[in-house]
């Protein structure tokens, strides 16, 4: 789940050079601050990708809080988890898998949405261009690859097949198979799996070489959507409420950058981004980006976004029906664009952008 400790002094030595200030502990919240006052916040990367939070430090967003790169993550649910037990201080996942997590006793709350559909980034769910499946019936017995269970690839295929159908008892019996994403076209390709879960460069790069078809997308079954939200413990926002604000704002500001600048000044700055760091990370899938994915200015939470995974485990049994309240799940009043700071549609310092 987290980098090798070569990587972490390497990671330490470069922020040391470029002026991160000197921790101290910060009273009993269990946090740590800087020589200058901000709150340190740990967090889960992803390999040659930055996320909005880290494009929310470069753009200079933040002004309370500093982030601290505690290696990458494998999936949603294990970032999340990571944040449960306080091996960071955030994660992001699919709300499905933040629902279950919060049944399940965990006291976190979304606080920002982190990822989604739009019309250019999605993930779709492929077969070879002979395969015989064309229907959600034909799936019966056969593999389908995901990246993870208890996520989003697992929730989207599972509703797919109820919406076209099938009963609980057919469903159970499509096989889904965790195949990392970047072993998923080839999995596909030699039939070791009959569908294979592809989204972002993965569903690009496989498109390119041809030879494939969408059986279903989740773009297609719920359109353009919010998917996922990036969470804290409560008692981390009971006791450090003005680093969560700032985070959350700053992140939403950046994620509004991302949906009204040019893509190619985007890319350009991800690849700067990535080579200060200095994780020897491979920059030329960066080609392939696309859009934020997020359709919603400043990633502004919405019920609907949480109720309809709540809906769905009620009506899977792994929820009694009123056990959870979406209202209770999740909060937008650190969110700039929501909370009456910046109009919806306005730019990321607050701009009235042109028509």
């Amino acid at each position: 789940m987290f980098s090798t400790a070569r990587q972490r002094i390497a990671a330490a030595a470069l922020a040391a050079l470029a002026g991160l200030s000197v921790l101290t502990a910060c009273g009993d919240s269990g946090t740590t601050t800087t020589a200058d006052g901000k709150t340190v916040l740990r967090y889960q990367g992803q390999t040659g990708q930055v996320t909005p939070v880290e494009l929310a430090q470069d753009l200079g967003y933040f002004s309370k809080i500093q982030l601290q790169w505690e290696g990458d993550t494998t999936s949603g649910p294990a970032n999340i988890q990571a944040a449960v037990t306080n091996q960071v201080e955030f994660g992001s996942a699919f709300n499905g898998a933040v629902v279950k997590l919060i049944s399940g006793g965990a006291k976190v709350t979304s606080v920002l949405s982190s990822y989604g559909a739009d019309e250019k980034s999605f993930s779709g769910y492929y077969v070879l261009d002979n395969s015989p499946i064309t229907s959600a019936r034909d799936l019966i017995g056969k593999k389908v690859a995901v990246n993870t269970l208890g996520a989003h690839h697992e929730f989207i295929t599972r509703e797919w097949l109820h919406q076209q159908g099938l009963s609980e008892a057919e469903i159970k019996q499509v096989q889904l198979v965790v195949v990392p994403p970047a072993n998923t076209e080839d999995a596909l390709r030699k039939g070791q799996v009959d569908v294979g879960t592809l989204g972002s460069v993965f569903r690009d790069t496989a498109l390119e070489r041809g030879g494939l078809r969408p059986l279903y997308t989740d773009k297609a079954i719920f359109g353009e959507f919010d998917y996922g939200t990036y969470v804290f413990r409560d008692d981390f926002i009971d006791k450090n409420r003005d680093a969560v604000a700032d985070f959350v704002q700053g992140t939403a500001r950046a994620t509004r950058w991302l949906q009204v600048t040019p893509r190619d000044e985007v890319v350009a700055r991800f690849a700067a981004i990535i080579e200060k760091r200095g994780r020897q990370e491979n920059t030329e899938l960066l080609k392939y980006w696309k859009s934020s994915g997020l359709p919603v200015p400043g990633a502004v939470v919405a019920e609907k976004e949480l109720q309809i995974w709540i809906d769905w485990l009620v009506r899977n049994g792994e929820l009694k029906d009123g056990q959870l309240k979406a209202t209770d799940l999740f909060t937008n009043e650190f969110n700039p664009y929501a909370n009456g700071t910046y109009q919806p549609a306005s730019g990321p310092a607050g701009e009235v952008l042109a028509k």
